[in-house]
């Protein structure tokens, strides 16, 4: 039996993808049956011009997953039939954390059933990213992406632009590719610090003063920076910037802080009691992004946070419902006892 393979050389996919795609179509709609052979690695190399490794390659692919068998002396032939093509999906984080976690979890738990999910972390390297999205062209039929990058951007944003428009779902940060009409569900870091604060002001003006701890270790976006630079300039409050907090820096009292990173968190909290400063009373605590151990840490962290899960939860959505969007991901205030 004959089976015309549909390879377009001008397509991105990597060709041995195409012929896996394919003989999947073949078999799917009825047109190969197990039992049935199909053209050697040689024939079909020679037919369409390709070389022998892309053909071997496609196939050994196939034997793995058992929709292809080789018999020795006599070719190869379709073994499997009840096939489910399962959704492929690369997802690619720029760190690891306990709130990327949970944006993990919602995902996967949200994304449905025969769904392969791909993690892969940038580490805000675009070179790591170019290699990983050139090598994964046309093997995914989604791309979900956190594109928080500090530099060469703009390689990066070419490099997203590669990825079909309807394959690609940016998430927790938002990007601006002129004509690509891309999914994202964000995070609008320099507006959602200014609205969450907004909901704490009251609290806020028992203090003399507020202060933004603000990681250089672990890079953030800076507009979390202007955010809280406009909110502290809107209320008048005296304010300031200081670029991590070390086990030798000291507590202020009478001082609200905000902080980011969760080293600068531990520090702050140890410095206190080192002081004799009740978190709460003679200093204020709010801390960015929520997880469980700040709901039960000192009877309670506030937060001001994005929902993570929820975010996850939508990307997976956008998925399942098969539809393209750009959604602002909730972000609040948690109001306990350290403010």
């Amino acid at each position: 039996m004959e089976i015309q393979f549909d390879i377009e050389f001008k397509e991105s996919a990597p060709k041995y993808m195409q012929i896996i795609k394919s003989l999947l179509q073949a078999i799917s709609k009825g047109k190969l049956k197990r039992g049935d052979k199909i053209p050697s690695i040689n024939q079909l190399s020679e037919e369409y011009l390709l070389s022998r490794d892309t053909v071997e390659k496609a196939y050994k692919h196939l034997i793995k997953d058992g929709v292809l068998i080789s018999v020795r002396g006599k070719g190869y032939f379709i073994n499997r039939v009840d096939i489910e093509t399962s959704v492929r999906i690369l997802l690619v984080f720029n760190k690891i954390s306990n709130y990327k976690k949970q944006i993990y979890n919602a995902f996967v738990e949200n994304v449905g059933r025969n769904v392969n999910v791909d993690l892969h972390i940038h580490h805000s390297n675009v070179n790591i990213f170019k290699n990983l999205i050139k090598n994964s062209l046309g093997e995914y039929d989604y791309y979900v992406i956190m594109p928080h990058f500090y530099e060469k951007a703009e390689e990066a944003i070419e490099t997203l632009k590669m990825i079909p428009a309807e394959k690609l779902i940016l998430l927790d940060k938002d990007i601006e590719m002129n004509s690509k009409k891309h999914s994202s569900v964000f995070q609008n870091f320099e507006k959602d610090i200014v609205s969450a604060l907004n909901e704490a002001v009251d609290l806020l003006k028992v203090y003399k003063k507020l202060i933004l701890i603000f990681p250089t270790i672990i890079r953030y976006p800076k507009e979390i920076i202007k955010g809280f630079r406009i909110f502290c300039i809107q209320h008048e409050f005296e304010h300031e910037i200081i670029y991590d907090f070390h086990e030798n820096s000291m507590a202020v009292k009478d001082t609200a802080y905000v902080v980011i990173e969760e080293n600068d968190l531990v520090n702050l909290i140890k410095k206190c009691r080192e002081q004799q400063l009740t978190i709460g009373k003679d200093i204020g605590i709010i801390s960015y992004n929520e997880t469980p151990l700040k709901e039960i840490l000192l009877d309670g962290i506030t937060t001001i946070s994005t929902d993570h899960e929820q975010m996850g939860k939508t990307a997976a959505e956008l998925i399942t419902e098969n539809r393209r969007a750009i959604v602002k991901n909730p972000f609040t205030l948690i109001r306990r006892k350290s403010l």
